[in-house]
This record gives structure tokens, C-alpha cells and sequence, in this order.
């Protein structure tokens, strides 16, 4: 009895459950529908955000050529990890000629400097010396010439009585050379005024009748900018030491270290194709200039020199940067032109024609880079169409896509 009645509970649990389970069943698929609906919504509108229409008649005005992805033979790079320095030579280390104390420093690290520019100015105690014989000599000179003056008159005054006979002839010749001496004194003034005056002119000091304290203007050599400053104003400085440093940044080194059983690879005067973090995409052409002797017992890696011309000052230094240098191996590599590759937030991407009028972003991964390709290594298979010429045109119809769809 007691058996019979545990299997009847045990079948109205059952029952019950599929009970729960058949009422719970339409919600259920019900959510799961309307979660797969937005889902699609979702990818439908990725999808239209993704693709750009331009016209068979527009793509031909903004010069869009469209050419298949391909593999080819590309040469076969090392890649190194390096740094953007400045140029030995092009640093100027800024040193006072004579002690004397800092009235002022005008500039701090970072700034740009032409040249000439007044750097610091310092009260120089030689320089203040200079001054005073200068200033000492010129009152010399000024009385020389108020004599020569009164000289001049006495001669003629002696020539016109020696004429008649009312003084004697040496008296006459007496007066003469005594105003000839003068005139030789005047000549040494005027030259020790001169090389006074030079003298200041290194000290910086173009105006010495001035009434101001002398002080020493440091000036900047070259065009550059400002990399190291070691003196404040009320410092004591001595004559010789270290102020502030110069460089001149138009032309900078990056500085790779390439591992040691990579250096075979490389020689002086290859190319060198550089790529740094803060411009994706873009990459400077530079030159191998150097090749340490030194191998850091440490990394087992020596330091290659890579001289790249940096005119508009985009390159900073201690920047890091990636050199690709080409070596004599060739492979075979997926490859599109070099303009193909767009940056956008700091995605590459490429722009593949689905159709006559559309094309979708891509984001690739990039590899290395030569003869105006580089290689593909994710995102786009063998024969894909893509925006070779004119990408930077969709690009920038994308981009006024997206800003139109923000503002709506």
C-alpha cells in the first residue's frame, strides 16, 4: 500500500513539471526570437555603417582605380626596435666665456629657438672690466681730439709768424710734431677702442655707450630646439661650464639595435623604411650611416644608425620606432600598393569592392613594405578587389558618412 501511494506522488510530480515546462515554452522562444531579431539588426546596421557608395561616374572624378590583391615576390625585411636621437654634431653645448652670474635663463627644454636668439643673459665680471677701459679709452680719445684741435690752430699760428720772421723756424717745426703726435696718439686710441669693442661683441654686448650694467647675452648658435637646460637665474657659473644644450632636429638619427646574428644583414648606406606608433601607416625613408663595433654583452644586439630627414620636426626624440631594413631574401607575400592601406582610430584597412558602386572596410594586419607594396598578412585572400588609387577619397566619404549619421 505504502509502495502504490509513493508511485502516485511520484506521477503527479511528473505531470506537474511538464506542466511548468509546456507553459514556459513560447515565452522562451518567443525572448529568443526577438533576442535573434536584434542580433540581426545589429549586424545590418555594422554592415551599412561599414560600407561606402560612390557612383561608376564619381569613382572615375576622384581617380578610384580598384586592382586585385596579389602574391609576390617582396623582399624580405629585418625588422628592429629603435629610438629617434639627435644628431651628434647638430648639438650645440652652450658654455659662458668667463665666470660671472646668471641674470636671467629665457628659455626652457623644449622650445624652439632661432638663430641668434638670446638664450640667457649673465652679469660677466670680465666683460664689466672690458667695459670700463673701453668706456676709459673713448674719454682718452675725445681729449686727443679736443688737443689736436688747439694743436692745429697753434701750428698754423707759428707757420704764419715763422713766414715773417717774428719766431725762429724750430719753434714752427716744434709745434708740428708735437700735433703729429697727437695724431698717432688718436690712431692708437681709435684701434685699442676697436678691439675693445670685439672683445665685447663676444660677450654679447653690441652697445657699450650705454648706460645699463653690462650684461652678457648667451645666444643660440643654429635653428633648433631647446634639449637640456643646467643653470637657473642667480646661479654662479664658471667659464666653461655646460649652460644649455642646442640641437638641430631637422635631420635626426633613429637608432635601432639589430641582434647579432642579424648583423650580416646589414651595411652601411642600405635604405631603411621606419615606422613610428603615433603616425599608423606612414612610414620615413632613412639610411644606414653607421653599424657599432660594440655588442651589448647584455641583449647580444648592436646599435644601427639610421639618418632620416625630419624637416617639419614631426619626429621627437626618444620616440620609439620600428626600422625595416631589406635584406637579399626574397618570398612570396599577399601584397597591395601602399596607398591601398588607410588609417582609421588607428585601425589599417583596406577598402574591397563588393560591387560597381560599393565598398566595404577591411581591417587588415600589415607586414613589411617594399618597391611601393606592403604585405597583407590578415584580412584579405588572394584576388580581392581593393581601392589601389583614390582610397583616401573613400576614406573621406566614410568618414562624412559617419559624421552626417552622428549630427542625425
Amino acid at each position: 500500500m505504502k509502495r502504490f501511494s509513493f508511485l502516485i506522488v511520484c506521477a503527479l510530480v511528473i505531470v506537474s513539471c511538464g506542466k511548468e515546462k509546456t507553459a514556459s515554452g513560447p515565452d522562451n522562444k518567443a525572448e529568443a526570437a526577438k533576442a535573434g531579431s536584434e542580433e540581426h539588426e545589429k549586424a545590418e546596421s555594422k554592415d551599412e555603417a561599414s560600407t561606402v557608395e560612390i557612383t561608376p561616374e564619381a569613382q572615375q572624378r576622384s581617380g578610384i582605380v580598384v586592382a586585385p590583391a596579389v602574391t609576390t615576390s617582396m623582399t624580405q625585411a629585418l625588422q628592429a626596435v629603435g629610438t629617434v636621437q639627435a644628431i651628434d654634431s647638430s648639438i650645440a653645448h652652450i658654455r659662458p666665456l668667463t665666470r660671472g652670474r646668471l641674470q636671467d635663463v629665457l628659455v626652457k627644454v623644449g622650445d624652439r629657438v632661432g638663430a641668434g636668439r638670446v638664450l640667457a643673459q649673465m652679469d660677466s665680471i670680465e666683460a664689466g672690466e672690458i667695459l670700463t677701459q673701453y668706456n676709459s679709452t673713448q674719454a682718452e680719445l675725445q681729449r686727443l681730439k679736443i688737443q689736436i684741435a688747439a694743436q692745429q690752430r697753434q701750428v698754423e699760428r707759428n707757420r704764419r709768424l715763422a713766414e715773417i720772421g717774428a719766431v725762429p723756424q724750430k719753434e714752427y717745426e716744434f709745434s708740428l710734431a708735437e700735433q703729429q703726435g697727437i695724431q698717432e696718439g688718436i690712431r692708437a686710441q681709435e684701434s685699442t677702442i676697436a678691439g675693445l669693442a670685439a672683445r665685447l661683441r663676444r660677450f654679447g654686448i653690441t652697445d657699450p655707450s650705454g648706460d645699463a650694467a653690462p650684461m652678457t647675452a648667451i645666444r643660440a648658435p643654429f635653428a633648433g630646439v631647446i634639449i637640456h637646460v643646467a643653470a637657473a637665474p642667480g646661479d654662479v657659473v664658471e667659464s666653461g661650464a655646460e649652460l644649455l644644450s642646442v640641437a638641430d632636429l631637422s635631420t635626426v638619427y633613429v637608432q635601432a639595435q639589430v641582434y647579432e646574428k642579424d648583423l650580416g644583414q646589414v651595411r652601411v648606406g642600405q635604405t631603411a623604411s621606419i615606422s613610428i606608433d603615433s603616425y599608423p601607416g606612414e612610414h620615413f625613408s632613412g639610411r644606414v650611416t653607421s653599424i657599432s663595433d660594440l655588442i651589448d654583452p647584455q641583449t647580444r644586439t648592436a646599435a644601427v644608425r639610421c639618418q632620416v630627414a625630419n624637416p617639419g620636426g614631426r619626429l621627437k626624440l626618444d620616440m620609439l620606432a620600428t626600422v625595416q631594413l631589406p635584406t637579399s631574401l626574397k618570398r612570396a607575400a599577399l601584397s597591395v600598393p601602399t596607398d591601398a592601406v588607410q588609417d582609421i582610430e588607428g585601425r589599417a584597412v583596406v577598402f574591397v569592392r563588393t560591387s560597381p558602386s560599393s565598398f566595404t572596410v577591411r581591417e587588415v594586419e600589415t607586414g613589411s613594405s617594399a618597391g611601393g607594396r606592403i604585405e597583407i598578412t590578415r584580412g584579405l585572400k588572394d584576388g580581392e578587389p581593393v581601392v589601389s588609387k583614390g582610397a583616401f577619397a573613400v576614406k573621406s566619404v566614410l568618414l562624412g558618412k559617419e559624421l552626417k549619421e552622428e549630427k542625425e
